[in-house]
């Protein structure tokens, strides 16, 4: 992104936006970026934030192993943000009204679903930028690489 100021720019003052006001906790903004990351095939981002929600944000580990293999996850908030996340990548911004209802039912707010949007815009741009010029692993995520991501 070095290469194109604007798209670092906007990576890196949306995610400072999104880290501190998005109003999601440190383990929920992990749970958000790797699910993203992980609909998208990112390899390098699904490893980088494994790495970060387990050691970093405390994802809990059945959580996190569960967005890890594309299963559900046990605890029901955290299910139904990653559910909303998840059909809000695929269905491209258009979730059904019983995804967004489920997710502010949970206990989430409206605003932390433009928050959603904002971590989408953010990540894909990071991703995207991965795939492109096929980023090298980092030697600190490595062991957090899976050996191929898979819808």
């Amino acid at each position: 992104m070095a290469h194109a100021p604007g798209a670092l720019s906007t990576y890196l003052h949306g995610m400072d936006w999104f880290r501190k006001e998005s109003g999601f906790t440190p383990a929920e903004q992990e749970v958000v970026l790797l699910v993203i990351s992980r609909i998208n095939d990112c390899h390098y981002c699904v490893a980088a934030h494994s790495m970060i929600a387990e050691k970093v944000s405390k994802v809990p580990p059945q959580a996190l192993q569960a967005i890890r293999e594309g299963t559900a996850i046990d605890d029901p908030k955290l299910r139904a943000l990653a559910d909303f996340v998840k059909e809000m990548v695929e269905s491209r911004g258009n979730p059904s009204q019983a995804s967004l209802q489920s997710f502010t039912g949970a206990g989430y707010s409206e605003p932390q679903a433009l928050q959603v949007v904002l971590a989408i815009a953010i990540k894909t741009l990071s991703n995207y930028t991965n795939h492109l010029f096929d980023t090298p692993m980092e030697l600190a995520f490595a062991s957090y690489a899976l050996p191929a991501v898979t819808k």
